[in-house]
């Protein structure tokens, strides 16, 4: 019966619909603030699509066993991208204690032990096989129905991921198998194959189709962009590359900068139509198969009637600095939906929000944000001594975990008060700090300029005013030196006394 099990339909002050990685950390820090909620899903165990993909079961993230940072310590984060955040030791970095040596790249498998294996120890209360199923208004709330019943809520945390496959309106590409529908890498055996899309996904196909496959074509108008290139995981990881290599050395794959006018069957496969974008020109292919590796969208359901915005061709809720919807108060999102929360976006180079290294920093932050906004329950806020402020905010800047991992997108924050002192702020989103009114305040972060040259960014916020400082980079990435403490100190004269 509906009212059997943890979470049984009722009201709730937070309903957080979603048991992948982006809701067990939003239930799992939620709890830990003593903030009630109810965690639904539609799955029957947790890890979300880690109990799927990736589809020839390799992350792209990686989790090192041994690394400069003793496992299980905050500066260890740094090296383990996959593992959820916690407070107790033996629920920190999971992920690793699964890995059988083969690769410092997870498998699925081992992903989806380590998720598992920290909701059990974190004793983290699901109700699984809950269908998510519409939403309404209710006065100052929202109503959840589900497949189990009503929830009633004041607030609503939406963590289902960009699960939905996606394809662009492009004629014959809707009769054409998506990167989920895939089959197993013998299917493809001496076949030529049209892959749509050089991001991830193609990318990984490709990679695990290059000992199968007679030939196989990567197209999409832009050129691929590449994490090697960027200095950032915007584009195609180097765990996916040999394909790339394969085409550079003209191995007999293509990778083809291309918009693809229209995809017809023909009697033995495919005929792909395409226009070259870098180097103008009609294409024409003919092959065995094609797969639209064109990424997924958010399954907001009926959320965009009740007049939440989206953008991204509709596969993304807008939302302010903390994972709000922009158009809907009290309406949030996390996991890696929250990569919709765009931030600053300096020099092009966008959040690591869509990973699970990026949104795990997001969940934790939001979660104490809706404690103090909406549930009274300020957060502890220690005191700094005027002499630690410099070395404090250097060594966030070295090691912090949140600040590397979400570079340029969270900021460590120490607030100046002339009655409550010096005090540390803890992480927030960067975004926030420079946009909104506070008071006198710091907040460090770590950033990547045009030149690809990484160095801490300081802002600066006096009388109502943000102002930006860079200080130096160095080619080992420690910034506690004697030149990084002279000029942070510099920056914050007055404040030190």
């Amino acid at each position: 019966m509906a009212e059997l099990g943890p979470a049984p339909p009722g009201a709730y002050p937070v309903v957080v619909l979603g048991t992948g990685p982006g809701g067990l950390q939003m239930s799992y820090s939620l709890t830990r603030l003593g903030i009630e909620h109810a965690l639904l899903s539609a799955d029957d165990r947790p890890a979300g699509m880690f109990q799927r993909f990736p589809f020839f079961q390799r992350l792209i993230s990686w989790t090192k066993p041994y690394a400069p940072a003793e496992r299980g310590t905050r500066a260890y984060e740094r090296y383990d991208w996959n593992s959820m955040l916690a407070e107790e030791t033996g629920h920190r970095a999971l992920v690793a204690d699964f890995m059988d040596g083969a690769s410092y790249f997870p498998s699925r498998g081992e992903m989806e032990q380590g998720l598992v294996t920290f909701a059990e120890r974190a004793a983290i209360r699901a109700r699984y096989g809950c269908r998510w199923e519409a939403t309404r208004r209710d006065g100052d709330g929202f109503v959840v129905e589900t497949s189990d019943g009503e929830y009633r809520c004041r607030l609503l945390v939406v963590a289902v991921g960009m699960t939905e496959p996606w394809k662009p309106d492009i004629p014959g590409l809707d009769q054409v198998p998506h990167y989920v529908d895939t089959e197993e890498a013998k299917a493809y055996a001496g076949q030529r194959v049209f892959i749509v899309g050089k991001r991830n996904s193609g990318f990984e196909l490709a990679d695990g189709l290059l000992p199968w496959a007679r030939q196989l074509i990567l197209a999409s108008p832009r050129p691929a962009r590449l994490s090697v290139v960027t200095h950032s995981t915007a584009g195609a990881r180097a765990r996916y590359l040999q394909p790339y290599e394969d085409f550079i050395l003209a191995g007999g794959t293509l990778v083809v900068d291309a918009a693809i006018d229209r995809v017809e069957r023909t009697e033995g496969g495919w005929r792909v139509f395409a226009k070259g974008t870098t180097r103008p020109g009609d294409m024409v292919f003919d092959v065995d198969r094609v797969i639209a590796a064109t990424g997924f969208s958010t399954p907001l359901r009926d959320l965009p009637a009740l007049g939440v915005a989206t953008f991204y061709q509709g596969r993304l809720p807008a939302q302010t600095a903390f994972w709000e919807s922009a158009s809907v108060p009290e309406i949030f999102f996390a996991g890696s939906i929250t990569q919709g929360a765009i931030g600053l976006k300096k020099y092009g180079r966008p959040s690591s929000s869509a990973a699970v290294h990026g949104f795990r920093y997001n969940a934790r932050v939001l979660a104490r944000y809706l404690a103090e906004t909406h549930f009274g329950r300020p957060a502890e806020r220690p005191s700094v001594a005027p002499g630690d402020v410099v070395p404090f905010l250097l060594a966030e800047a070295t090691r912090g975990p949140e600040l590397w991992h979400q570079a340029s997108y969270l900021c460590r924050v120490v607030s100046f008060d002339a009655d409550g002192g010096i005090l540390d702020e803890g992480v927030e989103p960067l975004a926030h700090f420079v946009d909104s009114a506070g008071p006198d305040a710091v907040a460090i972060t770590v950033e990547t300029d045009a030149d690809n040259d990484t160095h801490p960014a300081v802002y600066v916020r006096r009388g109502g005013r943000v102002e930006e400082h860079l200080l130096p980079s160095d080619p080992l990435n420690e910034y506690e030196g004697a030149e990084h403490r002279g000029q942070l100190a510099a920056v914050l004269h007055g404040w030190l006394g």
